[in-house]
C-alpha cells in the first residue's frame, strides 16, 4: 500500500496539500522483532505500515501482553507522544520485516499550524484513533474470547498465518490452550 492511499484512508487532501504532507514523509525499512516504540519514551515518529505486521503489547509484572496489531495501511504510533508530548506506555514490535513511511511529528504539528486542511486531516486520524480504542475497550469489557476472536478473524483475515498463537492468546487475554479450543470450534 503506497503512502497516498493510506493518507486518503483517513482524510482526503487536495492535491497540493497531499504533495505538502508526503515530502515530510521518507520511507524505511526495518527487520522483524524490531521495537519500533518503546514504552516510557517521548516518541517523536509516526509510521505508516507499507508492508508487514506489527503488535501494540504493554509488559505487566514480566510478561508482555498483546493490545493490538498493525497490518499494512495501518499506524504506529504513541498516541500519548502524538496529542499530550508524553511517554508513552506501549511497546510497539515488528512481527515481520516490515517497509514503513516515517513522518516526525514535530513537521506534522508544524504543518497543522501552516495547512487547514492537513489540521483537518490529523484531526480526522486522532478521531479514528479514538474510535478504535474504545472498540478494542468495548470488546474486551463485553465481548468473550470467541467473540474477539471472530472480529479478529473479520479484520485481520491473514493474521492466523502471519503472527505467532502465543501473541493471538495474549491478545484475547486466553492461554494459548483455550485458544486451541476456539479454534477448534469455529
Amino acid at each position: 500500500m503506497n503512502i497516498e492511499q493510506i493518507l486518503a484512508k483517513v482524510y482526503p487532501l487536495s492535491e497540493p496539500s497531499r504533495l505538502t504532507l508526503t515530502k515530510k514523509i521518507v520511507k524505511v525499512s526495518f527487520p522483524k522483532y524490531h521495537r519500533i516504540l518503546l514504552a516510557d519514551r517521548i516518541e517523536k515518529q509516526i509510521y505508516f505500515i507499507k508492508k508487514g505486521i506489527a503488535r501494540t503489547f504493554f509488559l505487566i509484572d514480566g510478561n508482555e501482553i498483546t493490545f493490538s496489531f498493525g497490518k499494512e495501511g495501518d499506524t504506529i504510533i504513541s498516541m500519548e507522544s502524538y496529542i499530550a508530548n508524553q511517554k508513552g506506555y506501549e511497546n510497539i514490535e515488528l512481527l515481520e520485516d516490515c517497509e514503513l513511511y516515517k513522518l516526525n511529528i514535530e513537521n506534522l504539528q508544524q504543518l497543522f499550524n501552516e495547512n487547514i486542511e492537513i489540521a483537518n486531516w490529523g484531526r480526522k486520524f486522532a478521531e479514528l484513533h479514538l474510535l478504535k480504542a474504545e472498540e478494542r475497550l468495548m470488546s474486551r469489557q463485553f465481548g468473550t474470547a470467541t467473540e474477539r476472536y471472530k472480529e479478529l478473524l473479520k479484520n485481520y483475515p491473514h493474521l492466523i498465518q502471519r503472527v505467532q498463537l502465543k501473541h493471538i492468546a495474549s491478545y484475547l487475554g486466553v492461554t494459548q490452550v483455550s485458544l486451541s479450543r476456539i479454534r477448534a470450534t469455529i
